[in-house]
């Protein structure tokens, strides 16, 4: 009978327990998630992996639904906004696939411009998502409340401020998609109260897909360009931009055919090996002297995926084709006589199945003959004796110690010139700030390349005043662990803008830097840092700093002196240098001849 009442009060007890748990579920308001949830699973379905940003007051709610899925898309926590609006638009340069920041209402909003107009004009998508002032308060002039949708008119191709977590899905994917489709800035202001908000459902009118495409060319220009390239015997030169990047073997058969050399704009650094036969490195200033001759004596210029702003350095009367995926390029900047719209690769395959062969190779080898003799003098400077290292000399280094899938990530300034002339790509990736060219682009660069490739080696090559502006993010690298190795070419002066003075006939004046020691900086952040002084000692600095597997900074201290040579003097340059020295020795008495200028 025990055991009977026993089952029988143990039947009720649960009846009674599954009852309350009924009640209570009646009791409890159900589950909904808010707009901030939605956001980010959103950029989890477009296959983001990770968010750049720095936590605040009218982001907090994103910062939480960001935690909660963690293991599906990582916070990077960066120091300054600009920094993660630079590293989004490198990541998306480098990979192609959408970059995102992320900042506070107000002066994080503000911060990120830099960045942002660096992708707008390096041709990048990215998303900025910006906190706002609570709906409740826009428009009173509230407490950090700034006009961000003004404010980021110019920079964006798509630019929204929500009202209404309802808007979410559809507005976050139309920016997205836009971004992609435009490549360029979409930016999404959101108020500080608005991703707390519970959604009354998870509607989804949109979905997270962007079409993709090859643009081919109309049938017409390609009869058109095969018939002036296969009619001429004339000196053809080719001139390719990052637009031609992943075209590589297309383009080296259309040279072949036509025994045209390839010309490069920076941007498209490494698109061929530097060492290639067929190439005579960059045009312009930071150009090479074979460039320069070969683009005077062109009869036919064929730009590839080019737009080229230095006109000046174009040939003056060439028959010109030019090659773009933009209509918008065609004739932009310098006068076209064909005009051919579609993607480099599919595009030069189609031309090269029908143009002949040239049997003229004249041309091309006194082009290869230049370039022989430009390589020889850059080897003698990276080989001339001084008593500081050489920037030639340290870029050099470089080159030699980098993997063949290495990433270079270059900062503005001469660090530029001697890295477009002295390391040598053959299938390394070369990025920088190509159009906005910005100082301070190379470290925030370098952290973007080491979370796209973590296998790579990541170098970030700085001048000390690029460096200095966007320092403080080193520490992120050592936060996350990033094993980029930071070069710092140390003059103690912003080199560049001192040249320019000089070449104007003016006074070296307010260019001059005081320096940290960078390699102790690099210390104090907990990580490795090297000073190096002599020639000797650079080498054995970098091979431990890769060996070290760990964030590294080399501070090296190079020539204050040396200047970027232009492949070509003009006149007006000659006679602006020579008063430089006239003044110098009149109002200071001395004249400082650079190293390549001593006898």
């Amino acid at each position: 009978m025990r055991q009977r009442a026993s089952c029988q009060d143990k039947g009720k007890n649960q009846t009674i327990l599954h009852k309350l748990r009924q009640k209570s579920k009646e009791c409890l308001p159900v589950f909904r998630k808010n707009g901030a949830d939605v956001l980010v699973e959103l950029l989890i379905e477009w296959g983001v992996d990770h968010v750049y940003g720095m936590p605040g007051d009218s982001i907090n709610a994103i910062i939480e639904a960001l935690r909660q899925r963690k293991d599906k898309i990582r916070f990077i926590q960066v120091r300054h906004e600009e920094a993660g609006a630079l590293a989004a638009a490198a990541y998306a340069k480098l990979t192609g696939k959408l970059g995102v920041c992320l900042a506070v209402a107000g002066p994080g909003a503000i911060h990120m411009l830099n960045g942002l107009y660096d992708a707008k004009l390096d041709h990048a998508p990215v998303l900025a998502i910006t906190g706002q002032v609570d709906t409740a308060v826009m428009g009173l002039d509230y407490f950090q409340e700034v006009n961000v949708s003004r404010l980021f008119d110019d920079v964006a191709v798509y630019n929204q401020l929500l009202i209404s977590p309802v808007q979410l899905p559809a507005v976050v994917n139309q920016a997205i998609r836009t971004a992609y489709a435009e490549k360029g800035v979409a930016v999404l202001a959101i108020p500080g109260n608005l991703p707390a908000m519970k959604m009354e459902k998870d509607t989804r009118y949109t979905s997270p897909r962007v079409a993709k495409g090859t643009m081919q060319p109309l049938a017409h220009d390609v009869d058109a360009v095969c018939a002036a390239l296969n009619q001429t015997d004339k000196n053809i030169v080719i001139l390719a931009g990052k637009g031609a990047r992943g075209a590589r073997a297309e383009l080296l058969a259309l040279a072949e055919k036509l025994g045209a050399p390839i010309v490069l704009t920076l941007p498209a650094k490494g698109v061929i090996p530097d060492r290639h036969p067929y190439c005579l490195g960059g045009l312009g200033l930071l150009g090479t002297r074979a460039a320069y001759e070969a683009m005077q004596k062109a009869d036919i210029l064929f730009m590839v995926g080019a737009s080229y702003p230095f006109t000046i350095y174009l040939p003056e009367n060439a028959f010109t084709i030019q090659l773009d995926i933009s209509a918008r390029q065609i004739g932009k900047r310098y006068a076209v006589d064909i005009g051919i719209i579609g993607e480099a690769k599919s595009t030069l395959s189609q031309l090269n199945e029908r143009i002949a062969y040239h049997e003229n190779r004249e041309f091309l080898a006194s082009c290869k003959a230049n370039m022989d003799k430009w390589w020889k003098k850059m080897e003698s400077r990276e080989e001339a004796e001084s008593p500081k290292i050489l920037p030639e000399y340290a870029t050099r280094a470089m080159e030699e110690v980098a993997n063949d899938d290495a990433v270079l990530s270059c900062d503005v300034g001469n660090v530029t010139v001697w890295a477009a002339r002295h390391f040598r790509c053959t299938n390394q990736h070369f990025i920088l700030s190509s159009w906005l060219a910005t100082l301070g682009c190379g470290l925030p660069g370098a952290i973007a390349a080491q979370i796209a490739y973590p296998e790579r080696q990541v170098f970030a090559l700085c001048g000390d005043g690029g460096f200095a502006m966007t320092m403080a993010d080193f520490v992120t690298a050592v936060k996350y662990d990033l094993p980029i190795i930071v070069v710092v070419f140390n003059n103690q002066k912003i080199a560049m803008i001192t040249f320019e003075q000089e070449v104007l006939g003016n006074l070296e004046y307010g260019t001059g830097l005081v320096n940290p020691n960078f390699a102790a900086y690099a210390q104090s952040c907990g990580t490795l840092g090297i000073r190096v002084e002599k020639k000797e000692d650079l080498l054995p600095a970098l091979r431990q700093a890769i060996n070290a597997k760990r964030p590294c900074i080399i501070d090296v201290l190079v020539e204050a002196d040396e200047i970027p040579m232009p492949p070509k003097v003009l006149k007006e340059q000659a006679i602006g240098y020579a008063k430089h020295l006239a003044k110098e020795l009149w109002e200071e008495g001395r004249m400082s001849l650079p190293p390549i200028l001593r006898l």
